[in-house]
């Protein structure tokens, strides 16, 4: 069965508050201890735990004690405070003023040298490279020539990549996020003052339409590492999807706020919607997906092929092409890819190295995926895995896998729709 994961964030969203979220629902710290060695920093930083109070509520604090001496300003790369004045104040994380600082070319390479699960170093990579887009578009530049302070300091790969190593430990499969409160007042930069939300968080925010409102608390609520994690991971933002509550973990920020100061992170499984009125009631809630597009007119045909497989394998959900006719009366196609929004990074780098494109559409819609379940059936020429999709708790599809069918039909000789037929005839006579 999918499980789901929902941050909650009245108070923001910062990465030291996921990681005590996930702590709180069980992730064991040797674990994050043992998979963050792989990333060869483990001289630089020291993971503190520990359970507080917060308006009555008990949550987990992390702290990423840094083993390096604060520098007294900020490179002029990012709007992160140069003293911890946001409500999440733990005194050397998220503001990410300390040595060393690197470029994103350095953070990809720790980890991808790290040895992390497949899952988590996609998601490391991608939150990375967004909030690498996010930097260069405020200021101006490509986002591999971004000076990253504020990515390249330690605490926050640490909690980047110990967040998406906890995700990955609960076997989280899709990811919502609540509405996110802006913040108000000013924060200490480099170059002065700078309005809440800082740049990159606006950036991200708008990048991906997030909803956002305002909860009376003026201090910096939701800092760059906590909305890029937020932005790449989450498939939508807004209320709960339908589910049914199995664990809620609760990570705190550091400062007493009007508000509980902690993020509640929510696990579950997907449930039908209680609301008869629900114009797409589903097993499986509506997920947000990231559309691609390029028209292109001069590119070999043979090409397009590998192009498909180069963005299946980088975590495209489909691709196609249709038809079209471009300027200069020319013929050329549409390409169109459907991704998960923490894939986009990945499958236009595919498209802008593997086709003649010099630009991408980007546009992002909403889905109701069925819930699909596989079992398998047997056949006289073998097994066969079959896909079931259901609506409502009511079986409503029923396919034999292709790659099966395919393989006894090589085996035994025989046309591929007669291995097909005789499935579903095993199916239906179960």
């Amino acid at each position: 069965m999918t499980k789901l994961a929902y941050f909650e964030c009245p108070t923001g969203i910062s990465g030291d508050m996921c990681l005590g979220a996930l702590v709180d629902l069980g992730v064991p710290v040797p674990y994050l201890q043992e998979q963050l060695r792989g990333l060869g920093i483990n001289e630089e930083f020291d993971l503190q735990v520990n359970w507080i109070d917060r308006h009555s509520q008990q949550a987990v604090q992390v702290h990423v004690d840094l083993q390096t001496a604060p520098t007294p300003t900020l490179a002029t790369a990012t709007g992160e405070p140069a003293a911890p004045t946001h409500p999440h104040d733990h005194p050397s994380s998220e503001h990410h003023h300390h040595l060393p600082h690197r470029h994103l070319p350095e953070i990809e390479q720790l980890i991808l040298s790290a040895q992390l699960p497949e899952q988590v170093e996609t998601w490391s990579l991608d939150i990375f490279r967004n909030l690498a887009i996010a930097e260069g578009k405020v200021h101006g530049i490509e986002p591999s020539q971004v000076h990253f302070h504020e990515v390249g300091a330690t605490d926050a790969i640490v909690d980047i990549v110990g967040t998406c190593l906890g995700l990955h430990w609960l076997g989280v499969d899709q990811i919502f996020c609540s509405a996110l409160p802006t913040g108000g007042g000013t924060v200490k930069a480099a170059h002065g003052y700078l309005p809440v939300p800082v740049p990159a968080v606006l950036q991200l925010w708008e990048t991906r339409q997030v909803p956002v409102y305002h909860n009376g608390i003026d201090r910096e609520l939701v800092t760059p590492t906590g909305a890029a994690i937020a932005t790449t991971l989450a498939q939508a933002f807004g209320p709960p999807p339908p589910m049914t509550l199995q664990q809620i973990g609760r990570g705190a920020g550091t400062h007493d706020l009007p508000l509980p100061n902690v993020l509640r992170l929510w696990l579950g499984e997907p449930s039908p919607s209680p609301s008869p009125s629900s114009a797409l009631p589903s097993l499986s809630p509506q997920e947000t997906v990231i559309v691609l597009e390029t028209q292109i007119d001069d590119l070999n045909p043979q090409a397009v092929g590998y192009t498909f497989e180069a963005l299946l394998a980088a975590g495209a959900l489909d691709v196609f092409t249709q038809a079209v006719g471009m300027k200069k009366s020319r013929p050329g196609i549409l390409l169109t890819v459907i991704c998960h929004p923490q894939t986009v990074s990945a499958c236009e780098t595919v498209l802008f190295t593997e086709t003649s494109t010099l630009g991408i559409r980007r546009s992002q819609q909403q889905r109701t995926p069925l819930d699909r379940q596989f079992t398998t059936v047997n056949t006289s020429y073998g097994p066969v895995q079959m896909k079931l999709a259901y609506h409502q708790q009511s079986l409503v599809n029923v396919q034999p896998e292709y790659e099966d069918c395919a393989r006894l039909a090589q085996t035994h000789g025989l046309p591929w729709r007669q291995i097909h037929q005789a499935a579903l005839s095993a199916w239906y006579q179960q």
